[in-house]
């Protein structure tokens, strides 16, 4: 395994994470015992760095999470977040950003993960009606009081980022990246650059598209959220399906998958930047891992971007509701 470091070293984290959130939910059919086996088998083969949230699943994903940990806490880097807001239900009630919000989701989260201190504690996505300041100052309190490591963000803009990196030390920003979703290179990447903060790319591969599994809108189940995004219906499918192809004739050439592929290039694109990709299945996470071990040359890149270049998507990334509330 390879690794990488965040918050200045402290903590030293796999090169490639695990994405926990499609074992509870949004991506049809799930099996716990699998997802179960793929957790101990990502910390046998050396990958620390768990995500998950108290969304996923309406809190089922803190749970599986903390029922595969058991026995394995000091092997793992355990990041969750807050701030989406669900009923019983599994309704959408709305962002949460309000400091009792705050220290009640921890809590929260805590007694579902099962463990005394989360070590990076994101917030979900930036609340409009709440100032940055006051989430992040109420964040800061949980780390005083032993119950987080280190703060983070996922969704923010650049401004967002540098008011909340002055109330209390940023470790980490987490936004999709990928290469379909090429937007952070613009300000965010470098924003967190200037300000040490290192980068945790989630959907690596573009929610699975790019490992060229799906062929069709029918391959998806009638639970999958993908078949309801832009980038998944109609013509948009078509345009990108035809991207896809393109980097699986550079992969073959290179003796591996398109998704190997696609990995190997956000790996590439510098020391600080972290991908988790998330599966539920031993044989996927095998793949992924694999990937660590594939070189990219200049000419590879070269190449890749020449396919692949920034704004080649077609469709937004997520519905137009659901596009408002990112990068605030």
């Amino acid at each position: 395994m390879h690794y990488r470091k965040l918050d200045n070293g402290s903590f030293t984290v796999s090169a490639i994470g695990l994405g926990c959130m499609g074992m509870s939910e949004f991506y049809g059919p799930r099996n716990e015992e699998e997802s179960i086996a793929t957790i101990h088998l990502a910390l046998d083969r050396g990958v620390n760095f768990l995500d998950t949230a108290d969304m996923y699943g309406t809190g089922h994903n803190e749970e599986l999470v903390g029922k595969a940990m058991k026995g394995r806490r000091n092997d793992i880097v355990l990041a969750t977040k807050f701030g989406n807001v669900r009923g019983a239900d599994g309704s959408f009630l709305g962002i949460n950003g309000r400091p009792e919000y705050v220290r009640r989701a921890c809590e929260a989260s805590l007694g579902r993960l099962n463990v005394e201190t989360i070590d990076l504690y994101y917030q979900h996505r930036v609340d409009a009606n709440v100032p940055i300041e006051e989430t992040v100052g109420a964040m800061a309190r949980l780390v005083e009081e032993g119950k987080v490591r280190c703060l983070g963000l996922s969704e923010a803009a650049p401004a967002t980022i540098r008011r909340a990196h002055r109330t209390y030390p940023i470790t980490a920003l987490q936004t999709e990246y990928s290469l379909w979703s090429r937007d952070p290179e613009d300000e965010i990447l470098p924003t967190c650059r200037e300000l040490g903060i290192a980068f945790v790319a989630y959907s690596p591969l573009g929610r699975g598209f790019l490992t060229g599994r799906f062929k069709s809108v029918e391959d998806f189940a009638p639970d999958d959220f993908r078949s309801k995004h832009p980038r998944f219906l109609g013509e948009n499918f078509e345009r990108n399906l035809e991207l896809v192809r393109r980097l699986e004739q550079i992969a073959s050439e290179k003796g591996c998958k398109a998704s190997q592929l696609a990995l190997a290039w956000v790996l590439a694109q510098g020391e600080d930047i972290v991908p988790i990709p998330g599966t539920t299945r031993r044989g996927h996470l095998e793949e992924n891992i694999a990937a660590l071990e594939l070189t990219l040359s200049p000419q590879d890149l070269a190449r890749i971007n020449e396919v692949a270049p920034k704004g080649v998507t077609a469709g937004d990334r997520y519905p137009e509701h659901a596009m408002k509330v990112v990068n605030l």
